[in-house]
């Protein structure tokens, strides 16, 4: 069975950028990846230096491209769907295509997925015409009328404002939720409405929303928007694995992503359980990557004491 130095379980941001620094710091890596990552309904990805506007799949082939250069690195397109700790304190890892092998140390950076609570069409519209992180895909909405649905207050202010910046012709739609006279105030002062009705539902054409209805019967033409998902991680290998996590379900690291688990890492969302931009991302998979080659080269200098 063929053993790795690390294993890399998940090929996006995070994952990629820590294979790269893994493969210049001469280290044998093997990364897993299904191309199921979050961002791939995002039409343009902005606010990486050098990138700024490219898709998130010619991201994605250029970060491989990068790391295919180093010999000593491995890109597999295959789900893991076991990892354990074996007794001589390594990792086993196998795939749905029946393939296995072992690592010393394993980076999970996998990242998150969206969950839609509301009882609405969301997702036949979520990375066309509606979109959660503003920075990602607010600017080619600019100026258009847009809404922003979502049903907890401090978010609905939060979101709210943040969308405003984009377009004067905004409407919240909280989907039956009561706000305060405070947050209907503040958002009135700007010129924008909080709908506080129930939606019916959305209308529109090959993901490209056109109007809301309410069950009011009240129906307002819109362009595009922004929702609020709830997320989840993409696989549950840190709970089968014993890791701590905080009461947030944030997973317990020191600054470096290191776990609580011996040679156990995580980078990018996966850790957080937060949406994150791909440059955070690929910065956290950075700085894992340095505490996963010096933890490493530790190990062999603490052998010959």
């Amino acid at each position: 069975m063929e053993k790795f130095e690390v294993a890399i379980i998940g090929g996006g941001a995070a994952g990629l950028s820590a294979a790269l620094y893994l493969g210049i710091s001469l280290k044998k890596v093997v990364v897993f990846d299904n191309s199921t990552n979050r961002n791939r309904v995002t039409q343009k990805s902005h606010g990486f230096l050098t990138r700024d506007g490219i898709t998130p799949s010619e991201l994605r082939d250029k970060a491989r491209q990068d790391v295919d250069a180093y010999e000593n690195v491995r890109v597999v397109s295959e789900t893991v769907i076991e990892l354990k700790q074996t007794m001589a304190h390594q990792f086993l890892i196998e795939t749905t295509a029946g393939g296995r092998c072992l690592a010393e140390r394993v980076v999970l950076a996998t990242g998150i997925q969206e969950r839609f609570s509301m009882k609405l069409p969301i997702k036949q519209y979520y990375g066309r015409s509606l979109f959660s992180c503003p920075y990602c895909d607010a600017y080619p909405l600019r100026d258009k009328a847009l809404v922003v649905i979502a049903e907890n207050e401090g978010t609905i202010r939060h979101l709210g404002q943040l969308v405003s910046n984009w377009t004067n012709d905004l409407i919240i739609a909280t989907n039956g939720q009561p706000v305060s006279n405070e947050t209907n105030d503040l958002f009135e002062r700007h010129g924008i409405e909080i709908e506080t009705t129930p939606i019916a539902s959305l209308i529109g054409k090959e993901g490209m929303l056109e109007a809301i209805t309410f069950t009011t019967g009240r129906s307002i033409e819109r362009q595009g928007g922004f929702v609020v998902p709830d997320y989840e991680r993409s696989v549950t290998f840190a709970e089968e694995l014993g890791c701590d996590f905080d009461n947030n379900q944030q997973i317990i690291t020191d600054d470096q992503g290191r776990t609580t688990i011996p040679h156990l890492y995580v980078a990018g969302e996966y850790r957080t359980l937060k949406s994150s931009s791909l440059m955070l991302a690929a910065a956290d998979g950075n700085l894992v990557a340095t505490a996963v080659n010096m933890d490493s080269i530790s190990a062999k200098y603490q052998k010959s004491l």
